[in-house]
């Protein structure tokens, strides 16, 4: 059993921070939870306290922040939610770093981060913020524990109600390019809270996936219709389309800088077309690929599990910002 601590904890209005806060308040430790809205009753642990403020806001730590008091450990779950520049900057990193700050004023001694493993292959706004957060990070001198999640439930199984409802299953190139090991949002909370007792001092730089094997879209779409008791039924999508679009828009949006829409809708088309074609499994620079076999497994559900759960209108998933289809 973990040794109780006090914890102060960022991000715990998404799916994954919600996991995270009760798995910490089941295994005794005490949550404060910085928030910028209410949310509803029942969404936190009863005993987790909350303050409001907003991250990305210097007033909020100026006024007090972790309000003097002392904590044993900082947990992110924050994320920006479309990843596009502005907001990558001001919450992957800056927000990031006034929270570094506060936790250096506060007694704290380790730091858990919920990054994510696209950021070892960094081509976009968000994987160079989450980066140069990691390295202000490594570079402060506090315990720190940088998770890498390979790719949540929800974010791949998106198209489990268009297929249900008659639709083909989409996939980019032939559904082969890319694999993952995804894991729980319960399982990825029970890794971050192990977190807590690790001991070691110095940067641990963390990839974590759920059970394997790796999968791919075409992996999912296989177990999809079979699931659904349906002939396979897949529509495929040239990446050239992807760089077709994101071209377009990269060049709308130079020629166009007074509307900012542009820009942003071309660093998502840009989004979309890496998650289409890397794998998200750890890269293995040397040999220049990807390797199923060294991304480390954690946890007991399978995708193929929740997958099948959907069908069965066992669970309902909000997916929010995370979704592809």
């Amino acid at each position: 059993m973990s040794t109780p601590q006090r914890v102060f904890m960022l991000g715990a209005s998404g799916s994954i921070g919600r996991a995270t806060a009760h798995e910490l308040v089941r295994r005794g430790h005490e949550v404060t939870c910085l928030l910028r809205r209410a949310l509803p009753d029942g969404t936190l642990p009863e005993t987790a306290r909350v303050r409001m403020g907003s991250v990305a806001d210097p007033a909020t730590w100026a006024q007090g922040g972790l309000c003097g008091e002392r904590f044993d450990a900082v947990v992110s779950c924050l994320a920006s939610r479309s990843g596009v520049a502005a907001e990558a900057w001001a919450i992957d990193h800056l927000a990031h770093r006034h929270a570094l700050a506060a936790a250096q004023g506060a007694g704290v001694r380790r730091f858990v981060l919920l990054s994510a493993l696209c950021v070892q292959k960094p081509r976009l706004a968000f994987q160079h913020a989450k980066r140069a957060f990691e390295a202000d990070l490594a570079a402060s001198g506090l315990a720190a524990s940088i998770v890498r999640p390979t790719a949540f439930f929800k974010s791949i199984t998106g198209q489990v109600e268009r297929v249900s409802q008659g639709a083909p299953y989409l996939v980019f190139g032939d559904g082969r390019l890319t694999a993952c090991k995804p894991i729980a949002d319960e399982d990825l909370a029970a890794y971050l809270a192990n977190c807590l007792d690790d001991e070691r001092p110095g940067t641990q730089i963390l990839p974590i996936g759920g059970p394997g094997p790796a999968l791919t879209p075409h992996d999912l779409a296989e177990h999809l219709f079979g699931e659904l008791g349906r002939p396979l039924r897949i529509r495929r999508v040239p990446l050239a389309l992807l760089d077709g679009i994101a071209a377009t828009l990269g060049t709308a949006s130079r020629l166009m800088p007074f509307v900012p829409v542009l820009a942003t809708k071309a660093e998502l088309a840009r989004i979309g077309r890496y998650y289409a074609s890397e794998s998200m499994l750890v890269w293995d620079a040397a040999a220049g690929r990807y390797d199923a076999d060294a991304t480390p497994e954690f946890g007991q559900r399978s995708v193929l599990d929740f997958q099948s759960a959907l069908v069965r209108g066992e669970l309902r998933v909000e997916r929010g910002e995370h979704a592809v289809f």
